[in-house]
């Protein structure tokens, strides 16, 4: 089914409910350039049942004031004409949207865990300082309303989807899958149609796709809505233990909260919720507080917690291992030569800004063309791995032992002085020369010939080329001067 005709379904149906004459009024009034907060007073008083739900509600714990507010007028100064204006949409709509027919799904499970979202995003709101505090409560309370949409307008078919759906987040997925369109993307058309502010209309949009947002006012906005649902569906899902897993971790990411304060969090939303069910007239039943749900949760949730800790070692070893495969060299374990290319400058670097100095040894071994045609490519490889494992062994934790290419290699000594670093080079030259390969009955002896470079702080060598090709020539010389030996560049010889 297209997504476009589901949508002119939807604004073509005549069961859908609308803006209510009070709401347009206010709505109207309060984008006003010069609002008269006497005139909005009036408009809502000449609603008795209207104005005496929201005076409840101010004077009630859920605004916790310290004095009693008698007026709509008296509640406009104290409140601000924001948090009425909210009180007004969110009785209007919620009394509309609640008489509409219910169909294909459960609505009292749809109007809970609308009200513990939005007592959630309120209660959240509060706590990180949020300025839209009221606009979270309504767009928390309407977010969903796309699936009161999808019911009014396809009845049954949307019943299926309902019923085949186990979480919140999968019967999007599979609206998507059916229909090209998720609820959120229904609650859009509609909120277009009553003409709500995109404060409004943009969580509702995207309660779902919050990556989608680019404005990063209203992005909070959306993030904390979608919080807020997963908060909901803690009270009123079976299986609580994946949403309260979800809320305690986007609780410390998100909010900077540990688990113990995560869950003092929930403890108000749901003792809260309660209450504000009963201003709303919404009926939430007999519902566990959250100390029960966590109970009844806990052997679920040390599940998720170990399954999460074999997904997080797996995840590290994979990291490892591609990480492993990116930088090193597959037959000799040493560091590649993308890795190489990427250290060196970065040392070069370093020995300019603390004056410390930077040898490189360039190794390669003696007659290995020889070895190759006369014992075979395979004990070739076996030869190159023993020398790189005696490069390895003689390399410091802050040394990058590398292979350059073909049967060269390189040691990158940071802060080594020439003195120190020929040294190490004979050492190597030693060890490679006192251990020949096996090669069945017979041993193959393996000499190298190493050159020696040293970058000083203020010298010549002032770059990764310069060192490398300073050790390349100073490689050549031990070559010309009979192999097996170490050669160290200095600049009168190579003049």
């Amino acid at each position: 089914m297209e997504s476009s005709d589901i949508k002119d379904r939807i604004r073509n149906c005549p069961r859908l409910p609308t803006l209510p004459a009070i709401a347009i009024e206010v709505l109207e009034m309060a984008h006003r350039p010069e609002v008269d907060i006497a005139e909005i007073a009036r408009a809502i008083s000449r609603d008795p049942a209207l104005s005496g739900r929201i005076l409840k509600t101010v004077n009630s714990s859920f605004y916790a004031r310290s004095q009693a507010v008698g007026t709509i007028s008296q509640a406009l100064v104290i409140l601000g004409l924001q948090s009425v204006k909210t009180l007004v949409l969110g009785f209007s709509l919620v009394s509309n949207l609640a008489e509409s027919p219910a169909n294909a799904f459960d609505h009292l499970t749809y109007w809970r865990r609308s009200i513990y979202a939005a007592s959630a995003a309120r209660i959240i709101a509060h706590k990180v300082n949020l300025v839209q505090q009221e606009e979270a409560f309504l767009a928390a309370l309407l977010s969903d309303i796309g699936m009161l949409v999808l019911d009014a307008v396809l009845g049954a078919e949307y019943g299926e989807i309902y019923s085949a759906a186990k979480s919140h987040q999968e019967l999007a997925a599979g609206e998507i899958a059916k229909l090209g369109i998720s609820h959120a993307d229904a609650g859009a058309v509609l909120a277009e149609q009553w003409k709500l502010p995109p404060v409004l209309t943009i969580p509702i949009a995207f309660s779902h796709s919050t990556d989608k947002v680019s404005d990063p006012c209203l992005k909070k906005l959306v993030e904390l809505v979608e919080l807020s649902g997963w908060c909901g569906d803690i009270f009123v899902s079976e299986q609580a233990a994946e949403s309260i897993a979800v809320v305690r971790k986007r609780c410390e990411t998100e909010l900077g909260m540990n688990e113990a304060a995560c869950d003092e969090l929930l403890v108000e939303i749901g003792s809260r919720t309660k209450e504000v069910a009963s201003l709303f007239d919404i009926n939430i039943g007999a519902s566990s507080g959250y100390e029960a749900i966590l109970k009844k949760a806990n052997e679920a949730l040390v599940e998720l917690t170990l399954q999460a800790q074999m997904r997080a070692s797996a995840l590290e070893r994979q990291s490892q291992k591609l990480h492993e495969q990116a930088t090193t060299d597959a037959l000799t374990k040493l560091a590649n030569r993308a890795t190489l290319d990427r250290y060196l400058p970065d040392q070069i670097a370093a020995t300019r800004s603390q004056r410390q100095p930077l040898t490189l040894l360039m190794l390669d071994l003696d007659r290995f063309k020889a070895i190759n045609d006369t014992h075979g490519h395979q004990l070739g490889d076996i030869v190159l791995q023993c020398v790189a494992k005696i490069l390895r062994t003689a390399a410091r934790p802050q040394d990058l032992p590398a292979r350059y290419g073909g049967e060269e290699m390189v040691l990158v000594l940071p802060g080594t002085s020439r003195v120190t670093g020929t040294a190490v080079a004979e050492a190597i030259r030693r060890a490679v020369e006192a251990k020949p390969v096996v090669n069945g009955k017979h041993k193959v002896p393996v000499t190298i010939s190493i050159g020696v470079a040293t970058a000083e702080p203020g010298g010549p060598l002032a770059s990764a080329a310069h060192l490398i090709k300073a050790a390349d020539m100073a490689l050549y010389a031990a070559k010309r001067g009979g192999r097996n030996c170490v050669k160290v560049f200095s600049i009168k010889a190579a003049a």
